[in-house]
């Protein structure tokens, strides 16, 4: 099943800010109202227990064409959750975190192979996945992160891993908006992020478990994550992939010391494969490699092996796309497509 949430019209009564909900064809091509079962993602979330079987219900008729249907315009979509109880990142591939470390020259602790990073970012303010990023400066360091996300019910606070793995609703894509050169500045304050994370953007549909198959293997997805950067290739990185961390376990990590509202949305940290020959770094898409899910990756490889960075973080013009196709080669989630523009 594929969820979605379009602008409200007048007449439904909902905030403007949180749109209605609509179920999606499995072909992202269609949609059907879902009012009458939910206004918003959030209420369905909240009653998930008597909603679910309903929206599969309409999903199934809108599949089989026995309701009315109306045509489904990605770039008309806002994101799934327009504004969240929770927005929660992780870092599930620490060979990201690695790089970061070795381009500095610093010592990477032992504890982050076993002790997630996580942080707590801004939820009131999702981006349409078809949305400009709008920002002020080049000079913040502008940079894609490409991620995957799932949304969870009500999880209790101290949740084992079954717990957790049963909590996931739904999975969706990211793309966490960083501005590098504002980070270390930040993080030297010993209080973590806020200026240097913006707005991030979720993908037009969010979709359950069962829809993405045998891809889904209980705690992590094993699919290919494409980026372009200005519509030429960036990243094809693996998800599933040097993944240290699963979805559940980092469920886990973030409801250690607090109860996790429905509706909050876990994210996996920047995608990051390592290279096949143990002796090399990720390698970009154009010689043979997975390339890379953000800039500050390449950079920091170029970095590592050249003494300093060649590539450019992003400019006011850039277009950033992300998106993942399933085995057979069909969009699963939609296309989050983004061009940088300058805030005035």
């Amino acid at each position: 099943m594929k969820l979605a949430t379009l602008p409200s019209k007048k007449q439904d009564g909902n905030h403007p800010r949180d749109g209605q909900l609509v179920v999606v064809s499995d072909d992202l091509q269609y949609y059907a109202n879902a009012q009458h079962i939910a206004p918003t993602l959030q209420a369905a979330l909240d009653n998930w227990q008597q909603t679910e079987s309903q929206l599969q219900e309409l999903a199934q008729s809108l599949e089989q064409g026995n309701i009315d249907k109306s045509p489904f315009a990605q770039q008309d979509a806002l994101a799934p959750l327009p504004r969240a109880y929770g927005w929660i990142d992780g870092s599930a591939y620490v060979n990201h975190v690695e790089l970061v470390r070795k381009a500095r020259n610093a010592e990477m602790p032992e504890s982050f192979w076993h002790d997630p990073l996580m942080y707590q970012g801004g939820s009131d303010d999702f981006l349409s996945p078809q949305a400009p990023i709008i920002l002020a400066d080049e000079a913040w360091g502008i940079d894609m992160e490409a991620e995957i996300g799932v949304i969870v019910g009500d999880v209790p606070m101290g949740a084992d891993y079954q717990t957790a793995q049963k909590a996931i609703r739904l999975m969706v894509l990211i793309n966490d908006v960083s501005l590098r050169n504002l980070i270390p500045a930040e993080l030297a304050k010993g209080f973590g992020f806020f200026q240097s994370k913006p707005s991030s953007s979720l993908s037009p549909v969010a979709v359950t478990l069962d829809a993405l198959g045998d891809a889904w293997d209980g705690a992590k997805l094993h699919l290919t994550m494409q980026v372009d950067l200005n519509h030429q290739p960036l990243g094809r990185v693996e998800t599933g992939k040097d993944m240290v961390f699963d979805m559940p376990t980092l469920i886990m990590h973030a409801a250690k010391t607090r109860h996790l509202s429905a509706g909050t949305i876990i994210g996996s940290g920047t995608i990051s494969n390592k290279s096949d020959d143990e002796h090399q770094m990720g390698r970009p898409v154009a010689q043979g490699g997975a390339g890379y899910s953000c800039l500050a990756e390449q950079r920091m490889i170029e970095t590592i092996l050249d003494g300093k960075p060649q590539t450019p973080f992003m400019r006011f013009g850039d277009t950033v796309s992300i998106n993942m196709l399933d085995k057979a080669g069909n969009d699963i989630f939609g296309m989050i497509q983004q061009t940088v523009q300058q805030y005035k």
